[in-house]
Order: C-alpha cells, then sequence, then structure tokens
C-alpha cells in the first residue's frame, strides 16, 4: 500500500451519498444494484468470536438486517450497554476484524476486473501521525465527506490488511479501511467509523456471495435502511 497524495481518485463518491440519518447510502454510495451489512463479530467473554445471530440466540432476540448491538442484548443504552445480557465484549465500531477482513476479501476480488485498489483511512485516529505516516502525506489534500475527512491509499485489494500502527516493535494493532473500492468502481466498501458493521456496494451476485460466505455475517438491506440506534423495530428495548 503507498500514499496517494491526489483524492481526485476518490471525488465520485460523495456525490451519491446521502439519504435519512443513519442511512447506509451515507456511508456507501447510491447506485448500485444491491447492497450488504456486515455484522462485526463479538468476542466472548472466555475467548474466540461469536456473530449476532449466536448473542441473539442466547439472549433470546430477533436477528435482521436493521438489529441494532443493544436492543439485541436487552440494553437500553447503545453506548454503554447497561444491563447487557451479553457477558462479552461488544463488536468493534469503525473497525473490521483482521479475520473478518480476511474473510472478505476473496469475495470482492471474485468481483472486479482489477487488482487495483484505492483505500481511505479518517484522519481522526489518534495514531494518525508523523510516527506512521510521512508529513507530506499528512500535509496533502483530504477527501472530504460530510463529517469525515480522510487519507487516501492505493494498492493491490490484498494490501488492506497493512493499515494500522505499532504500540511497540513486536505489536501490530490493525485498522481496516474506512472506505476502499477497485479501480473499475465494480463495488465499494465503508466501514464507517460510528458503525459495528461494514456496508457493501455492488452487484447482486457480490451480494449472493457475501450471504454465502463462511466467516461472514452478511444481510442484505436497502440504500435506506437505517442503522441508527433507533433503528430496530423488532427487538424490545427495556
Amino acid at each position: 500500500m503507498r500514499p496517494s497524495l491526489d483524492p481526485s481518485p476518490a471525488e465520485w463518491i460523495s456525490p451519491r451519498l446521502g439519504g435519512a440519518f443513519g442511512a447506509a447510502s451515507r456511508a456507501v454510495p447510491r447506485g448500485y444494484p444491491a447492497y450488504a451489512r456486515i455484522c462485526h463479530p463479538a468476542e466472548r467473554d472466555r475467548g474466540g468470536w461469536a456473530g449476532w445471530h449466536e448473542a441473539a440466540a442466547e439472549t433470546g432476540r430477533r436477528p435482521h438486517g436493521a438489529m441494532q448491538w443493544h436492543a439485541l442484548v436487552g440494553s437500553p443504552d447503545p453506548v454503554n450497554l447497561t444491563g447487557s445480557l451479553w457477558r462479552g465484549s461488544p463488536p468493534d465500531r469503525g473497525n473490521l476484524p483482521s479475520h473478518t477482513l480476511t474473510a472478505l476479501l476473496p469475495v470482492l476480488a471474485d468481483h472486479t476486473s482489477t487488482s487495483d485498489t484505492w483505500f481511505c483511512l479518517w484522519e481522526g485516529y489518534a495514531w494518525v501521525d508523523e510516527a506512521t505516516l510521512s508529513r507530506e502525506h499528512l500535509d496533502a489534500p483530504r477527501l472530504r465527506h460530510p463529517g469525515r475527512d480522510y487519507l487516501l491509499f492505493a494498492g493491490p485489494l490484498t494490501s488492506a490488511t497493512e493499515l494500522g500502527w505499532r504500540p511497540r516493535p513486536a505489536w501490530f494493532e490493525a485498522q481496516s479501511p474506512n472506505l476502499f473500492w477497485p479501480d473499475d468502481r465494480a463495488w465499494c466498501v465503508a466501514t464507517e467509523v460510528d458503525f459495528d458493521s461494514t456496508l457493501v456496494a455492488g452487484e447482486e451476485a457480490l451480494v449472493d456471495a457475501l450471504l454465502k460466505t463462511p466467516g461472514l455475517e452478511a444481510w442484505r438491506i436497502e440504500p435506506d435502511t437505517s442503522l441508527a440506534a433507533d433503528a430496530d423495530r423488532v427487538n424490545h428495548v427495556p
């Protein structure tokens, strides 16, 4: 993965973003035939990962495409998860865990004609500084979206796993790209900073493949599907 100092290759996205607060189309662009939501896995209290459907089975809730984690685990508080019935950790917000990202990449590769890929990283992470990036890249023009500014990178699709930082030489903290797409724009993937899900826009065949991929918990959604905290109309919040 290499820094890109010119944000113009990403400027096609912003005019295609929009919709009500919380809508998927505020993170991934409109105009694609199909959309999917990949729920970030949660860690169990005794180790290991669990999908949202597993958490729902344990808490007596119902999984569905617009579910919200706090409603799934019986908490009225979407931030602090007061009263949660889930004993483990909640899913990461703004970061798709490495093993899930690794499962996603081959599916994406099967649905584009190029390996050349563009990646965006939110500038607001505390570790985005001269210790991890060059001064030239930090001073370069940003890709500016409503409420979010990004640094741009380019490279093969497989380099999606290279973003992150090293608190110590032998310790690497991975960060999934917040936004990435191939040069042919066959699909677009967004991991919005405040979402505990990753959104994929692309062809019907891609979404069909995601729904069947082991290691991914994917749900078919619409561009206007809301992921706001109050969007879960199925699971009762105490």
